[in-house]
């Protein structure tokens, strides 16, 4: 559940955005406030998700309030709502997650609600234990297979799918090539390539190829891995190559 605040001075702008928030499952709005000093108050000793917040108020302006609040805490997301275009670059400044104009428009505020929503999904993901992987699940035509990384030689790109290499054979997965660099393990694998990761003990021989770069050997198999242009540097460095 993402929890969100609303610090607004007009009272009919505050209802509006209420009834939004209500109907919305997984957004809770733990306090409102017409005075940003309380806010203030309370937000130094009460953490939330998030904050929608008025940019035109007495005492204090939301767009001062939203710059103590992004040092305050860092992760809260700002959303700023004001009839005023004028202010989107200072909003920009301080990194708001987003802005939203008055009048309201429904369709506007349901893909805020949604966006915010999103971010607490993806903050409750329990991360993969990467350390621990040793194995992992590939489709081989119709048919989920196990295999062992120890057995991956190198990972490329084919349109929207990662094709799995191994001496035996050819895999596919849906998991783009970003996410295979996330999970598989930095001391085995590298990313030569914006299309290739290759296993480090699979390399048998390190060719010199145009501009400096480098092909890749691979061992059991035919293909050479490339080593882009932007990469040669680190590669050099985790090969020792001087």
């Amino acid at each position: 559940m993402f929890n969100c605040v609303i610090v607004e001075d007009e009272y009919p702008a505050r209802e509006e955005l209420k009834y939004f928030i209500s109907n919305h499952e997984n957004i809770h709005l733990e306090k409102e406030f017409d005075n940003p000093i309380d806010a203030l108050k309370y937000l130094q000793d009460n953490k939330v998700d998030g904050i929608f917040l008025d940019i035109n108020m007495p005492d204090l302006d939301g767009m001062s309030l939203g710059k103590i609040l992004a040092k305050l805490n860092p992760d809260m997301k700002i959303i700023f709502i004001t009839a005023y275009r004028d202010y989107a670059a200072d909003a920009f400044e301080i990194r708001a997650f987003d802005y939203l104009l008055k009048p309201y428009s429904e369709k506007r505020i349901h893909e805020v609600l949604s966006s915010l929503a999103k971010t607490k999904e993806i903050q409750n993901e329990t991360p993969l234990e990467i350390s621990k992987i040793n194995k992992v699940t590939v489709f081989s035509g119709e048919k989920m297979v196990v295999i062992s990384l120890d057995d991956i030689c190198y990972i490329e790109v084919v349109e929207k799918e990662s094709m799995i290499h191994t001496k035996e054979s050819v895999y596919s997965s849906k998991f783009k090539i970003s996410k295979w660099e996330e999970i598989l393990p930095k001391d085995k694998f590298y990313r030569t390539h914006r299309s290739y990761i290759i296993n480090l003990d699979k390399i048998t021989e390190v060719e010199p190829w145009f501009n400096g770069t480098y092909i890749l050997k691979v061992k059991d198999l035919k293909f050479k891995v490339p080593v882009s242009r932007n990469n040669v540097k680190e590669f050099k460095e985790l090969l020792v190559i001087k």
